[in-house]
């Protein structure tokens, strides 16, 4: 069903460039991997949106190549109905299973009212499944950090708790990322211990590593990171 799109994809590969994306996602099978960079799948994506082709490919979950993935992704940007492009993220979902991919999801027609997606950004999260929980949280770290913060939120986050990497990786990333838009409220959940050891000096690291967050925040930050962690 998808062998044309496949094709294509494979008209792309740079094997030298799938040397370098392999070791980006450790835990994809190096056959999985063809090395294909993303300006490339972005712009097969605005040429096949919306063909028949390109609807049966977005059917036919699970895809075999990191690629397909990103070209997945790639794909939801371009569903302009909020409802399609809803229903269309939960299947596709499941199927992640790395970063990259996570990290390239976010659908165009739910970003104009990210609050609607409030309760079903919990659910993700309480999911169980790894990468739906980072998108989850990735989600509320693009859209919720600025007018739409609540106090309550980073302290869910901040409840986490997974030997996961990339899951802890992830609130990492919203902890430095809130040390830049919401430094009250962050620097409390860091004072008070409330991340695990490891995360907490991840997010410090980040957060003192970030352009966004001062000068004297992070002469502060540095303050508190914990030893033997």
């Amino acid at each position: 069903m998808d062998t044309t799109i496949r094709e294509r994809i494979f008209a792309l590969r740079d094997e030298q460039y799938a040397a370098f994306d392999r070791r980006l996602v450790p835990n994809i099978a190096l056959e999985r991997v063809l090395g294909v960079r993303v300006p490339a799948l972005r712009a097969l994506a605005r040429e096949i949106a919306g063909d028949e082709e390109a609807e049966a490919f977005l059917e036919a979950l699970p895809h075999e190549y990191l690629e397909e993935n990103h070209l997945h992704a790639f794909l939801l940007d371009h569903i302009r109905d909020r409802g399609e492009a809803l229903a269309r993220l939960e299947a596709f979902l499941p199927h992640v299973d790395n970063w990259a991919t996570c990290d390239s999801l976010c659908p165009k027609a739910l970003r104009r009212e990210p609050e609607a997606l409030g309760p079903r950004v919990w659910e993700w999260i309480d999911s169980g499944r790894l990468y739906t929980a980072r998108f989850g949280i990735g989600w509320l770290m693009r859209f919720f950090l600025d007018e739409r913060f609540r106090p309550e939120q980073m302290e869910r986050v901040a409840a986490i708790r997974s030997e996961e990497y990339y899951l802890r990786m992830m609130v990492a990333w919203y902890m430095a990322t809130a040390c830049a838009k919401q430094y009250e409220s962050a620097i409390a959940v860091l004072r008070d211990g409330k991340l695990d050891p490891w995360t907490h000096n991840k997010a410090i690291q980040k957060a003192v590593e970030s352009f966004r967050v001062t000068d004297v925040h992070k002469a502060e930050l540095r303050t508190l990171r914990r030893r033997g962690a």
